[in-house]
C-alpha cells in the first residue's frame, strides 16, 4: 500500500506526520511549496499510487484534485480513495457515478481540529464497505483516536456536516454569551472557566486555547468559513419538510464573528 494525502495544510500535515510515524508509506502533495516532504508535482504523486486521501477544502478543490487540474482519480495504480474533506452529502454519493468502478470509495471526514490532527487523535466518521475498513483500519488508528462506522458510502459525510451542525451551535452560543458577559463586565476567562465545569459545557469551551479557530472571526480561507460552509453542506441531509430556521440563522451568525 502506497498511501499519498492530497491537500497538506492545517489537517492534512499532521496526517501524513501520523501516518509516516506508524511506519505506513505515506507521501504528501499540496500546489503550495511547503518544503522538501511535500510534493507540488502532481505526476510524481500519483506514480505508484494506491490509496490517496484527499484533504482539501471544498467540493471545488475535490473536483481539481480528482478530476481537473491533477486528475488524480485516473490514476492507474489506483485502488482505493479516501474522501476526508468535509463535503457536501450529495457531492460525495455523486462521486461514485464519477470514479472509475475499480476503485474503492470511502468517506472519512474528520473531527478535531488542527491541534487533534497534529496529536493524531483525531475522530472519524466512516462510510463504505465493512471488508475496505477493515483493510484500511490501520491508517485510521494512526491518525486518530476513535473511529465511527456510520454505514455505506456517504453515510459518514452525512453524520458528519450533522456534527459540525451541532459544532456550529456551540461556536455560536460561546461566542454569544462570551460578548453578552464582557459587556456586562464579567472577565471571559472566568466565564470560559464557568462554562466548561458547568452546564454551559461545549468543545469549543473546553478547547478555548487549543482549538484554532475559537477565538478567531471569520476570514476568506480560515476554520470559521469552512464550519458556515459545513452549515451550508448540512441542509443537503435534512428531510423535505425539515424545518430550517435554526441552520439559516447559524449560518448568519457564524459569518458575522469577530475576533474575539
Amino acid at each position: 500500500m502506497v498511501v499519498g494525502i492530497a491537500g497538506c495544510g492545517r489537517m492534512g500535515r499532521g496526517m501524513l506526520t501520523n501516518l509516516r510515524r506508524a511506519g505506513i508509506a505515506a507521501r504528501g502533495f499540496d500546489i503550495r511549496d511547503l518544503g522538501t516532504d511535500v510534493m507540488t508535482d502532481a505526476v510524481a504523486f500519483a506514480d505508484g499510487l494506491t490509496t490517496l486521501i484527499t484533504v482539501v477544502r471544498d467540493a471545488e478543490q475535490t473536483d481539481q484534485v480528482l478530476f481537473t487540474d491533477q486528475g488524480l482519480a485516473l490514476c492507474p495504480s489506483l485502488e482505493t480513495m479516501i474522501v476526508s474533506s468535509t463535503l457536501s452529502p450529495k457531492y460525495t454519493r455523486d462521486l461514485r457515478h464519477r470514479v472509475p468502478d475499480r476503485i474503492r470509495l470511502i468517506d472519512a471526514p474528520m473531527s478535531g481540529a488542527q491541534v487533534k490532527a497534529d496529536a493524531g487523535t483525531l475522530s472519524f466518521m466512516l462510510g463504505g464497505a465493512a471488508e475496505d475498513l477493515d483493510r484500511l483500519q490501520p491508517l485510521f488508528d494512526a491518525m486518530g483516536r476513535v473511529s465511527h462506522r456510520m454505514g455505506d458510502f456517504g453515510a459518514g459525510m452525512t453524520a458528519k456536516v450533522l456534527n459540525n451542525l451541532i459544532a456550529a451551535s456551540s461556536l455560536a452560543a460561546t461566542r454569544l454569551a462570551l460578548d453578552w458577559g464582557r459587556t456586562a463586565g464579567l472577565d471571559p476567562v472566568d466565564l470560559v472557566r464557568l462554562f466548561d465545569t458547568s452546564s454551559g459545557q461545549t468543545w469549543i469551551s473546553s478547547g478555548w486555547t487549543d482549538i484554532e479557530f475559537a477565538q478567531a472571526g471569520l476570514e476568506p480561507d480560515n476554520s470559521i468559513a469552512i464550519l458556515a460552509k459545513d452549515v451550508e453542506a448540512a441542509l443537503d441531509a435534512a428531510p423535505a419538510d425539515a424545518e430550517t430556521a435554526l441552520p439559516d440563522l447559524l449560518i448568519r451568525m457564524v459569518r458575522q464573528l469577530q475576533p474575539f
